[in-house]
C-alpha cells in the first residue's frame, strides 16, 4: 500500500508537466528543447541501464535489450518512412494540413503511439516502484524519487508530442489523464504480480530506441528549424543535466 500511496506523487507530478506545457505559448521551442533533452537523459542515464542490467544475455554477440533499443529505433522511422510523413514547422500547436488526408492521419497516429508508449512507461514506473518497495524500504524510497521527478518530463512530454504530431487538445489532454493514472495502476497491480525481469529489460530498450528516435529526428529538429538559437541548445543541455541529476541522485 506504501508504494500505491507513493505513485499518487507521481500522478501529481506528472499532471504538472502537462500543465507546463500547456501554457509556453511562443517559446514552443524552448520547451522542445528542453523535452528533447529530457528524452535524452531518461534514455542514457535511466532506460537502457535498467535494460541492459534486466536482460544482460547476448544474441551473437550482442545484448539483447541493445538489439530491442535498435529495434524500437528501426520500428518507428519505418513507420514514419512507410506513411511518408511530412513534417510541418508550424509557429503554435495546431492541426497540420497537408494534401493527403492519409499521410495527416498517419502522422497524428504517430504521436498517439508515442503518447501511449510513454503511458506504458508511466505504467510500468508504478511496477518498478511497488517492485522496489517488495524489496526493501530503501530501495523503494530511491526508485520513488527518481520516478515522481522524472514523471514530470513524462507529463511534459505526453502532451508535448501528442499535440507535436497534430492531435488537437482533447486527445491530449485525455493521453496526460492516463499518463498520470499509470503510475498508480502499476503499483496497485505489483500488489498482485509482477512482471518478468527479462520481459521488462527487452521492453525498455525498445521503448529506449523508440524515444531516441523521437528526441533526435523529430522534438530537435522541430524545435530549431523557427528559432535557431543558443538559447535552444542550453534547453536541450539543461533538460540532460536535469535528468542526470534525478537518477545520480536517486542512486
Amino acid at each position: 500500500m506504501t508504494a500505491v500511496l507513493v505513485a499518487a506523487g507521481a500522478f501529481l507530478t506528472t499532471l504538472i508537466g502537462g500543465i507546463v506545457a500547456q501554457r509556453t505559448g511562443d517559446r514552443r521551442h524552448l520547451v522542445l528543447g528542453f523535452a528533447a533533452g529530457l528524452m535524452l537523459g531518461v534514455v542514457a542515464f535511466d532506460l537502457l541501464p535498467e535494460a541492459l542490467n534486466s536482460a544482460p544475455q547476448e544474441l551473437h554477440g550482442v545484448p539483447q535489450a541493445l538489439l530491442m533499443f535498435a529495434g524500437g529505433f528501426l520500428a518507428i522511422h519505418v513507420v514514419e518512412r512507410a506513411v511518408a510523413i511530412h513534417r510541418g514547422h508550424e509557429g503554435e500547436y495546431a492541426a497540420h494540413t497537408h494534401g493527403q488526408g492519409h499521410a495527416h492521419g498517419a502522422r497524428q497516429g504517430v504521436g498517439l503511439a508515442a503518447a501511449g508508449a510513454l503511458v506504458g512507461h508511466s505504467l510500468l514506473d508504478g511496477f518498478a516502484i511497488g517492485a522496489a518497495f517488495q524489496a526493501g524500504g530503501s530501495v523503494g524510497t530511491a526508485v520513488a524519487v527518481a520516478v515522481v521527478a522524472h514523471d514530470f518530463a513524462d507529463g511534459f512530454n505526453t502532451y508535448t508530442v501528442t499535440r507535436m504530431y497534430g492531435n488537437n487538445r482533447v486527445r491530449a489532454v485525455a493521453l496526460l489523464a492516463a499518463d498520470a493514472l499509470a503510475p498508480v495502476t502499476g503499483a496497485a497491480i505489483t500488489l498482485l504480480f509482477a512482471i518478468p525481469e527479462h520481459t521488462l529489460g527487452l521492453y525498455l530498450g525498445f521503448f529506449a530506441g523508440f524515444l531516441l528516435y523521437l528526441a533526435t529526428s523529430d522534438i530537435l529538429p522541430e524545435a530549431h528549424s523557427p528559432h535557431p538559437s543558443r538559447t535552444t541548445l542550453l534547453c536541450t543541455l539543461l533538460g540532460v543535466g536535469f535528468m542526470w541529476l534525478v537518477v545520480g541522485y536517486a542512486d
